[in-house]
């Protein structure tokens, strides 16, 4: 598990979880009760007491949620950014190639917390920057950006027409692959993104699909999902 923490926000906790915490989704091939113990006990081994993380319903959109208030464990949030104004709430994405990215913030009142699912779509589609801008609206005053395991950009390969068609909306994101084929740097493409937004952003360097320790969509459609989560500690 890769871990962090924040230097705006000293008491936020970040980590990206690997294949030795399991499979934490629950809409792949898997056994239910299995993945939710996972969960509980991820939860337990990062101290969070009876404090549960709080996932996603990701279907590659734009859409930014903002939780005002602890969520019911029942309700399902669909979106792709998750969006904690005092950090208060335990917060997960699950990826398995697209890119994970977890925010921490200051505001004048205090901490506050995202995190974001930027597939290719929701990249191309602003998930980032409107994550970015939901924070600001919510008082932060400084954002500090960690882009986990994903695909990079020479094993994502794409069809020609999409890496042109991705290149007219967002430049600089298409790339050529180690093969010599159209592909798309995602996580190069969210580093540039969130500096342009003067985000201060960390970058694991950890390509999912050439890491044995990661979950990859590419290298297998059955797959797992990993998780990049925040957390107050303490």
């Amino acid at each position: 598990m890769l871990r962090y923490q924040s230097l705006v926000a000293p008491a936020l906790r970040i980590a990206f979880t690997s294949v030795d915490q399991g499979n934490l989704a629950l809409h792949v091939l898997d056994d239910r009760d299995a993945v939710l113990l996972r969960r509980r006990d991820l939860e337990r081994g990062l101290g969070l007491g009876t404090a549960e993380f709080t996932y996603m319903n990701q279907v590659h959109s734009a859409d930014v949620i903002t939780l005002a208030e602890h969520p019911s464990p029942k309700k399902i949030y669909t979106g792709d950014a998750l969006l904690s104004p005092d950090a208060s709430i335990p917060l997960a994405v699950m990826v398995a190639d697209c890119v994970p990215v977890v925010f921490a913030g200051k505001t004048s009142a205090g901490p506050i917390s995202a995190v974001a699912h930027a597939g290719r779509r929701g990249l191309l589609d602003g998930i980032l920057s409107g994550t970015v801008t939901a924070m600001r609206e919510h008082g932060a005053q400084s954002i500090e950006a960690w882009i986990g395991p994903s695909i990079c950009g020479s094993c994502y390969e794409v069809p020609p027409a999409m890496a042109e068609e991705s290149e007219k909306i967002r430049p600089g994101i298409s790339c050529e692959t180690r093969w010599g084929t159209p592909g798309l740097n995602l996580p190069e493409a969210a580093r540039v993104e969130l500096s342009a937004l003067n985000v201060t952003v960390s970058d694991s360097n950890k390509c999912t699909m050439e890491d044995e320790k990661y979950f990859s969509y590419r290298q297998d459609p059955q797959t797992g999902r990993l998780a990049g989560l925040i957390w107050t500690d303490g």
